[in-house]
Order: structure tokens, then sequence, then C-alpha cells
């Protein structure tokens, strides 16, 4: 078995970067609610967005040797994407290896467990999403996988998949339906352009959405 391929396709960095400005609740939106990850994976500060290619990498739980392999493999602007077996309690990833996150111009990375050192982290500016912050080491003494595919907060995530991430959350997109949901995103923000230049006339989001059939429908009854 192959633990680690180095070799994986990525979006079209043009199609990524369009991508960039677009809120991930638009993307999931587009996507037809799909691709959503579980909002117990955050960033970890406010501001902190991710956008580009998934690295992925599956961790024994408690190590995170794997975690160092793709820091030496992954590309410039990849999302090392990591699941840890399900044990969230321990410091997987800390300020030395953002550093060398950093260094190799990394586009962040996404993890369904917990970090350490995010003091220093938030100020270095290398971005990150995860389940939370824990001090508690771990080994580097287990084998795991590389760019193989695996669930991710509940979505499954296939290399090069592209991962957004900002305040409200993550999506994944596939990689081959990119393109369809990048001008469903910009449709859609389009669209809500739009709305909000009707709201802001004073029209209720009632008479907008035509809701109030649906309220006649449920019965409501007001006095």
């Amino acid at each position: 078995m192959v633990h680690a391929i180095k070799e994986i396709e990525r979006p079209p960095q043009d199609i990524i970067d369009r991508f960039r400005p677009i809120g991930a609740a638009t993307i999931h939106e587009a996507s037809g609610r799909k691709g959503g990850v579980t909002p117990a994976i955050k960033p970890i500060a406010k501001g902190v967005r991710i956008c580009g290619p998934a690295f992925t990498v599956a961790c024994h739980p408690k190590d995170n040797l794997m975690l160092h392999k793709a820091l030496e493999r992954a590309k410039p602007g990849d999302v090392i994407v990591a699941s840890v077996g399900g044990y969230y309690e321990a410091g997987y990833f800390g300020g030395l290896m953002a550093t060398s996150g950093l260094a190799r111009k990394l586009g962040g990375l996404a993890i369904d467990g917990g970090i350490r050192d995010s003091e220093e982290i938030i100020e270095m500016g290398f971005p990150i999403f995860c389940r939370g912050f824990c001090i508690w080491g771990t080994s580097k003494g287990v084998l795991g996988l590389i760019n193989h595919p695996l669930v991710f907060g509940g979505v499954q995530v296939h290399p090069g998949d592209l991962i957004c991430g900002d305040d409200d959350g993550m999506v994944v997109v596939a990689r081959e339906a990119c393109t369809d949901v990048l001008e469903k995103s910009l449709q859609r923000n389009a669209a809500e352009k739009k709305k909000g230049q009707v709201l802001r006339g004073g029209v209720s989001s009632v008479e907008f959405n035509k809701l109030d059939k649906v309220f006649e429908t449920l019965g409501l009854i007001e006095e």
C-alpha cells in the first residue's frame, strides 16, 4: 500500500482566485447545500479565511507524524486537510509547524482536531480551522495516509477538492464541480445584491420572498 501520494490534480489557479472573495455560505448554497463541514470546526480567530486545494492527511489518533510529511510535500497554496481518527483532545499542530507552513507558502490548515500555540499562530497569520485548542502533545511514531480520500467534519474530501472557509464555516467543493459552482456562486452574489437594494427601500422580506401564502397555509394567527 502506498502511504503518501505525491502528485494530485488541483483546480486551475484562476478558478481558485475567483473563489477567494466569495463567502462560504454562498458557495454552500450554490453547491446545492452540499459540502458543508460541521460547525464544530472553526477559524482560530475572527477574519481568518482559507481557500485552496485539499492536501489530505489521515493521522493516527494522538500522533502527528504524517502532518510533518504533509508540510514537506504540500505545494504553495495547498490547504492541508487533516483527520485524526476521532481523537480530538491533543495539540496536533503548533507554532513551529505553522512557521514551516508560512515559509513554504501553504494556504493553511484545516484539522478535525486540536492545535496549540494558538496565540503565536494567530500573530504570525497562518490560517487554521480546527476543533479547538489543547496543550497535550502527540507522538511521532505511527504511519497514516497522505492524499487518500477521507471524511472531514462529516464531508468526504478527495485530494484536490477546493476548501473554502470564513467566519461562517467551511465548505468543500469537488474539484470537477468547481467551474459550475463558481458561476452559480457569482450569480447568487449578484441576485443578493439586487435583493439588498430592494430591502433597503423598505420592502419587507415577507413581501419580497412571497411568504404570505406560506403563513396562510400554515395557519398563522395574528392579533
